[in-house]
């Protein structure tokens, strides 16, 4: 209930009502738990689970015996029985009063294998629900780190858009005391010009992410919307073999675990089939009471008093040939068994190439960034060399470019790889149990 009252509120959201803080930058530990309160796939999750809940506790009362009371008024014309059980002439009329009750005392066992069937089928809704948790917070760290990237290459598009205004300013100088060619200088304000386009790519890609991690945490309003950057660094992360991280995983995650409980479910689901070929017995009881308008010689009490009545009856249902529906529903059981055991297997499978594939994701990343950096050192020295060269006239202005766009490139390859790899390796731990961070 809770979670539809969220749902309906975030749709009903008008620009006047109260809106999530958007003064100050987000951590990735404020975007997570506001997805998990605010996202309507969760929210949907969460009323599936109350549904279950529901349904678990109409199956515990199912032992309880049913008690229901009637009350009726006839009217008979013409020659019937009367209040004393005799036939007479004319209009007559009669009213009864029962109460009655009935409860299941044996029908194969059923009755508590669908009340076991209940409780599975909750704790397997409980389950999806965490599972729906734990896909909303490796959603949103990814597009967090996502942003955090689209940061760095910002940073980097504004460091060489700097570069460049500056050498056009001197080109300009150098230009007007005839010490610059106009093809020099126009080249250094095409190359300015293209750094200002990959700036303003860079901050569009920024903006870009920053509305799909808005959009993820279904916030009402994004306008302002930021993201609080830690310090990324690199780190020895110790990675362990996929295998065992699998080992780890496969018993705490809550996709398998909702599978096994659906397998445990089709098993007594085959219990109930087996139950429809038994004898059921079943209790029954009630009592009753009726007042005749020909009874003259009675009053209306005296005549409910009189006529009083109590039974007791048990009845006892043999299937002998049902049309093969019964066997027919143990079969679909037994297919359903099967089926259930394929999927659980399916879901494992999955499970372990998502291991696998943030496992190489990881050491791939580690692999770019060791090899990024070198080349982000050597990157920087030749262009530190150039940049020299070219001031002193030693160098041509496209030689001082290439290597400029090879500076860019490392930079931006070592933030890259910086990123996935931390992003990669902690989801690896999160697999095992751990926190999602960075």
């Amino acid at each position: 209930m809770k979670a539809l009252l969220i749902s309906l509120a975030l749709l009903a959201q008008a620009p006047g009502d109260t809106l999530p803080d958007l003064s100050r930058p987000w951590t990735l530990e404020q975007c997570t738990a506001w997805a998990l309160e605010h996202n309507l796939t969760v929210a949907q999750q969460e009323i599936n689970r109350e549904r279950s809940a529901v349904d678990k506790n109409t199956a515990d009362w199912s032992w309880t015996p049913g008690v229901s009371a009637s009350a009726g008024e006839n009217w008979s014309f013409g020659r019937g029985i009367g209040g004393n059980n005799t036939y007479e002439r004319g209009n007559t009329a009669s009213t009864n009063f029962n109460l009655s009750s009935s409860m299941t005392l044996f029908d194969g066992l059923a009755t508590p294998e669908r009340i076991k069937l209940a409780r599975l089928n909750l704790e397997s809704a409980t389950a999806d629900l965490e599972k729906a948790r734990d896909d909303i917070r490796v959603s949103v760290a990814r597009a967090y780190v996502q942003i955090l990237y689209n940061h760095e290459i910002l940073d980097v598009a504004r460091e060489q858009l700097k570069i460049d205004s500056l050498h056009v300013v001197r080109l300009q100088g150098l230009h007007d005391n005839g010490k610059a060619s106009a093809a020099e200088l126009s080249q250094q304000k095409a190359s300015l010009a293209q750094s200002r386009l990959t700036m303003v790519q860079a901050r569009n890609n920024l903006r870009a992410s920053l509305l799909d991690l808005a959009q993820l945490l279904e916030l009402p309003v994004w306008e302002g919307f930021r993201v609080e950057r830690p310090q990324l660094e690199m780190e020895d992360l110790y990675l362990s073999s996929p295998d065992d991280i699998f080992a780890d995983a496969v018993d705490i995650r809550p996709a398998i675990r909702a599978e096994q409980l659906r397998l445990r479910g089709a098993e007594r689901s085959i219990r109930i089939a087996h139950a429809q070929h038994l004898p059921s017995l079943s209790l029954s009881a009630g009592m009753g009471t009726n007042y005749y308008t020909s009874f003259a010689t009675q009053g209306f009490w005296e005549q409910l008093n009189n006529n009083f009545s109590q039974y007791v009856g048990l009845s006892l249902s043999i299937p002998i040939f049902t049309r093969f529906t019964a066997r027919n529903q143990l079969r679909t059981a037994k297919l359903n068994k099967t089926n259930q055991e394929i999927q659980l297997q399916r879901v494992k499978n999955a499970l372990y190439k998502e291991i696998v594939q943030a496992w190489n994701g990881a050491v791939a990343a580690r692999a770019k960034w060791d090899s990024s950096r070198e080349a982000k050192i050597a990157a920087e020295d030749a262009f530190e060399l150039q940049q020299a060269k070219y001031e002193n006239g030693k160098a041509t202005l496209t030689e001082f470019n290439e290597a400029r766009n090879r500076l860019v490139k490392a930079q931006s390859d070592a933030v890259q790889a910086t990123c996935e790899y931390l992003f990669q390796a902690h989801l690896l731990e999160f697999y095992r149990g751990g926190e999602l961070t960075l």
